[in-house]
């Protein structure tokens, strides 16, 4: 209902609840619809002669830009960094969607305001001028300097500084469907631990073999895989278990086939690594430690071969959490991160899952000998959080697969980003031979 009447007014007050009797505030929202531009804009400013405005040193300046509204309003749509203790800042290039900037219009009006800034907040003002995306799209010439100007208290207006466009650029915003429907593929690559756990025939064991239904490392795989595989063309996928002693020698190993085929350990689809699974848990004897390193970069040294974009490499790791190798794991992501290949962690049981949450990286970025992952290319869950109590393991498990895969689209756009590799074009709609009849209904 919210929603319903944003749209239908220009502007929504909603006053804000807190102690009753007293005004805690009003928040005014405003509805537009978007364009559909998808595009970015790469843009550089410099300044000259910028207000002093500290007393004890030059000036902190910093641009605010501004969108206007279609009430005559304005909104904040990018604010540039801070350049420290000067009257001539040469800001660094930045990239801010066109739909953010003027939504579509290009004759629309873009408010820069210049300001000092401040520890405490209260930011001194500089001075702003007006431009547009038109104007802004004609790159470094006489028609991007502009005058910034403020209004004394005297009312009269001054104007000494300059702000100068120094380079425009315009790329496009691709996303995830972009590159699936040009013909981009994704490759899976599962790998279950097998660590010293107990005996799956005794049901105090994660892998505990229940002839009636699934354990959590097979309803976790079964739930994730089904996702992952209808972005891979073949449905054959490489699955590898670690931490186990093989037989015939009883030689402790981190990175072995589940079907016992050295040279060929492709499955086909989820069903056939369940099945590998399920196989290699009577042949194997589980045994620590639990090292995720030689598995990881297994598939980095599948990924660095493919580095077109043509293929991206996803790694599911079911776990039950416990890790020994943590030094070289965090090594083995660094190097991974430049790779085209994501990383999906579930953890499994009740164990503390402290050293999946760093690897994870949302808080604190991966590192390794003081070097910082490229990107954030891991995403951990732990299982128990998706198990629902009432028995409903079908909206459960969709849940547990929505948050899993949340991340990959992200991660696989800015690989691509990160190296030019733009989407092929999307193949000609299919039309039936011998067919002329061309009004097509697409969902």
């Amino acid at each position: 209902q919210l929603l319903i009447k944003i749209i239908s007014s220009p502007n929504t007050n909603k006053s804000f609840i807190g102690i009753p009797g007293k005004k805690c505030g009003t928040i005014i929202l405003t509805a537009e619809e978007l364009s559909n531009c998808r595009d970015s804009a790469m843009m550089q400013f410099c300044a000259n002669k910028l207000d002093k405005k500290d007393f004890f040193g030059k000036s902190d300046p910093f641009m605010v830009f501004f969108r206007s509204n279609e009430d005559g309003t304005f909104t904040i749509c990018h604010k540039t960094e801070v350049v420290k203790n000067t009257l001539n800042p040469v800001w660094k290039e930045f990239a801010i969607p066109v739909r953010a900037l003027c939504n579509g219009d290009f004759d629309r009006t873009i408010k820069v305001e210049v300001y000092d800034w401040d520890r405490d907040g209260s930011h001194d003002f500089i001075g702003d001028f007006t431009t547009s995306y038109r104007e802004l799209a004609r790159g470094q010439s006489q028609f991007n300097v502009y005058e910034v100007s403020h209004t004394l208290g005297n009312g009269r207006t001054v104007t000494e500084s300059i702000v100068t466009l120094l380079s425009f650029s315009v790329e496009s915003e691709f996303t995830f469907l972009d590159y699936i429907k040009g013909g981009k593929k994704k490759q899976g690559n599962e790998c279950s631990s097998l660590p010293s756990i107990g005996n799956p025939s005794q049901s105090t064991s994660l892998h505990y073999m229940n002839p009636y239904q699934m354990n959590a490392y097979a309803m976790a795989l079964k739930a994730v895989g089904e996702i992952i595989q209808d972005y891979d063309s073949d449905k054959m996928f490489p699955a590898l278990g670690f931490g186990a002693k093989l037989p015939p020698d009883g030689r402790v190993s981190h990175e072995f086939p589940l079907n016992g085929n050295i040279e060929n350990p492709y499955c086909n689809g989820i069903e056939g690594i369940l099945e590998a699974y399920h196989q290699s848990l009577k042949t194997v004897q589980l045994y620590g430690p639990t090292n995720f390193a030689p598995i990881i970069n297994h598939v980095a040294r599948y990924a660095a071969a493919v580095q077109d974009g043509s293929q991206y490499f996803v790694l599911l790791i079911i776990t039950d959490g416990v890790i020994s190798d943590m030094a070289q794991t965090k090594e083995a992501i660094v190097n991974a991160a430049k790779l085209p290949m994501s990383i999906i962690i579930v953890g499994v049981g009740q164990a503390e899952f402290d050293a999946m949450v760093e690897l994870d990286g949302d808080d604190i970025r991966v590192s390794s000998r003081g070097k910082l992952a490229e990107r954030d290319i891991v995403q951990f869950v732990p299982f128990r959080d998706y198990m629902d109590r009432t028995g409903n393991h079908v909206l459960s498990m969709a849940r547990l697969a929505k948050d899993v895969l949340a991340e990959i689209p992200d991660q696989f756009i800015s690989y691509m980003k990160s190296r030019g590799i733009k989407p092929n074009p999307a193949p000609p709609p299919y039309t039936p031979t011998g067919h002329t009849h061309h009004h097509h209904t697409q969902i």
